[in-house]
C-alpha cells in the first residue's frame, strides 16, 4: 500500500534545497520526531532529475525510512516533507525562500556542490559560478527578478533572499547540513561573496538578516541497488523508500531568529562550540570512509563491510584513527566512538558502496585527510597514516611518474602539502608498498 498521511500536513515553515536520502534520513527525520512536527513542514527540492520529485508528489511527501540493523528492519512513516519539487523549478523555489512564512532554509547540496575554492571563496574559474555572476550582475537594480535563472545552488539561494529583502524582508536562519568545516562559515562566506559581487544592497541585508547555522550530522545512509529498491517498494508499496543505520546524531550551533522545531526533543543536540564535534565526525568516520573507498577498491572490496573487514584496510584505518586522535578533545569519548565506528562499518547488512563515497574524492581529501594532515607535520611527526590515504587515492587513479608527478597529484588538494618533501617521501614509500603488493588501478585483488 502506497503510504499516506496519518495527520494534516504541516504548515511549509522549511525550504530544503538538495533533497535526496541523506536530507530523508537525517532533518526531515528529526523534523517529523519533534514533539511539535504538526508546526513545522518542508518544501523541498531535488537535483536535476525530478523522478524523486514526482515519486514524491505522488505519496503526498511521505515516504519509508527502513532503519537497518542486524536483527531485521524496522519501519518508520515519515511526513515532515509536504511538498517535493524538481530542482530545475528555480522560481518557485525562490518564491518560498522569499515566503514570510519561511522561516528556515537547509542544504544537503555535497561538499562540490557549493563550487568554492580551497580557501571559501567562489571558485570564478568554475563555469556555473562566472555565468550566475554575469546573469546576478546589477541584481537590486533589476525590475524583475523572473527571468534571472542561476544555475549554482548558492546564486539561486541568493536570488530568494533578494525576493525575501524586497517584500516583507523577516530573517531567516540558513542551516548546511554538509560535510564540511566550518559549514554555516563555509556557506555564509560563499553566499556573502556572490551577494558582495553582483549587489551590496542585498550583501548588506544578509549581513543583517540572515543567521548561518552550522551542523554536523552523522547518520550512515548508504544509496540501495536498483534490485533491492524494487524489493523494498514491492514490500511497503513505496517509490522511494530509505534505507539507514540505527545511529543518529544531530549537533547544531547558531542563531534561529524566526523560530525552529524542537529538535532537540528528537535527540538534537545545540552548543555554541560545535568545532570539536564536527571535526570528529569528519576527520574519524568521514575520513575512514574516504580512506577505505580508495583503498578497499584496490585491494577488490565494493562495501565497506567487505573493506573493514579486510585486516590490511583495518590497519589503515587504525593508523589514520591514532593521528587524528592527538588533535581531538579527550572529552569527545574518543576510544568509544571509534569503537562504535568500526562496529557501524561492520554491520553486513548496511551495504555502503565504496564507489558512492568515493565521488569528488579530491575535494573530500581537501576537508578530511588534508587538516590532519597538517597538524602531524607541524608536530614533526610523519604522517604516515595520512600519507598512506593519498597513495591510494594516486594509486585508484592513475599511475603517477616519479616525485613531480607526485607533487602534481597533491597540489590541487593542498598545495602545502604537496611542497612538504617529507610528507611526499610518505606518500612514495605507502605508494611502493602497494606496488609490491601488485595493488594499481589497472592490477586489483579480486
Amino acid at each position: 500500500m502506497t503510504p499516506v498521511r496519518t495527520r494534516p500536513a504541516p504548515p511549509v515553515r522549511i525550504v530544503h534545497v538538495g533533497l535526496g536520502a541523506f536530507s530523508r534520513a537525517h532533518t526531515a527525520w528529526y523534523t517529523a520526531r519533534a514533539e511539535d512536527a504538526s508546526e513545522w513542514g518542508i518544501s523541498a527540492y531535488a537535483g536535476r532529475s525530478s523522478d524523486l520529485a514526482d515519486a514524491l508528489t505522488a505519496q503526498d511527501g511521505v515516504y519509508t525510512l527502513v532503519v537497518r540493523d542486524e536483527d531485521g528492519d524496522h519501519i518508520e512513516q515519515i511526513e515532515s516533507i509536504v511538498r517535493a519539487h524538481p530542482g530545475a523549478d528555480v522560481a518557485q523555489l525562490v518564491e518560498e525562500i522569499a515566503a514570510s512564512t519561511t522561516a528556515i532554509v537547509t542544504l544537503t547540496i555535497t561538499e562540490a556542490g557549493y563550487r568554492t575554492t580551497m580557501a571559501g571563496e567562489i571558485d570564478r574559474d568554475d563555469p556555473l559560478v562566472a555565468a550566475d555572476l554575469e546573469r546576478l550582475a546589477r541584481l537590486d537594480a533589476a525590475p524583475s527578478l523572473a527571468t534571472l535563472r542561476p544555475a549554482t545552488a548558492l546564486g539561486r539561494i541568493l536570488l530568494g533572499l533578494e525576493l525575501r529583502r524586497r517584500r516583507d524582508g523577516r530573517p531567516v536562519a540558513i542551516v548546511s547540513c554538509d560535510n564540511l568545516p566550518d559549514n554555516g562559515g563555509h556557506l555564509r562566506r560563499g553566499l556573502s561573496a556572490l551577494a558582495s559581487e553582483t549587489s551590496p544592497t542585498t550583501a548588506r541585508w544578509i549581513d543583517e538578516n540572515v543567521s548561518f547555522v552550522s551542523t554536523s550530522i552523522d547518520r550512515i545512509t548508504p544509496r540501495v541497488s536498483a534490485d533491492e529498491l524494487r524489493r523494498l517498494s514491492d514490500e511497503y508499496g513505496d517509490r522511494v523508500p530509505v534505507v539507514t543505520e540505527p545511529f543518529h546524531d544531530w549537533v547544531i550551533a547558531g542563531e534561529f531568529p524566526a523560530g525552529r522545531p524542537k529538535w532537540e526533543s528528537a535527540g538534537a543536540r545545540f552548543t555554541d562550540d560545535l568545532e570539536p564535534w564536527e571535526v570528529r565526525k569528519l576527520w574519524l568516520l568521514n575520513g575512514a570512509h574516504t580512506l577505505l573507498a580508495c583503498l578497499g577498491p584496490l585491494r577488490g572490496h565494493a562495501t565497506v563491510y567487505e573493506a573493514i573487514s579486510d585486516p590490511e584496510c583495518r590497519e589503515a584505518v587504525d593508523a589514520y584513527w591514532d593521528e587524528a586522535a592527538r588533535h581531538l578533545p579527550a572529552e569527545l569519548g574518543i576510544p568509544a566512538y571509534r569503537a562504535a565506528l568500526v562496529d557501524r562499518f561492520s554491520r553486513r547488512r548496511i551495504v555502503h558502496h565504496l564507489a558512492q563515497i568515493a565521488l569528488d574524492t579530491a575535494t573530500k581529501l581537501r576537508v578530511r585527510i588534508v587538516p590532519v594532515a597538517k597538524r602531524e607535520r607541524q608536530a614533526g611527526r610523519t604522517a604516515t597514516g595520512c600519507a598512506a590515504v593519498f597513495a591510494a587515492w594516486i594509486a585508484s587513479q592513475t599511475d603517477v611518474v616519479g616525485r613531480d608527478g607526485m607533487r602534481s597529484a597533491v597540489a590541487p588538494i593542498s598545495e602545502r602539502l604537496a611542497a612538504d618533501d617529507g610528507f611526499l617521501d610518505q606518500i612514495e614509500r605507502a605508494t611502493e608498498r602497494l606496488r609490491k603488493e601488485g595493488i594499481t588501478h589497472d592490477h586489483r585483488k579480486g
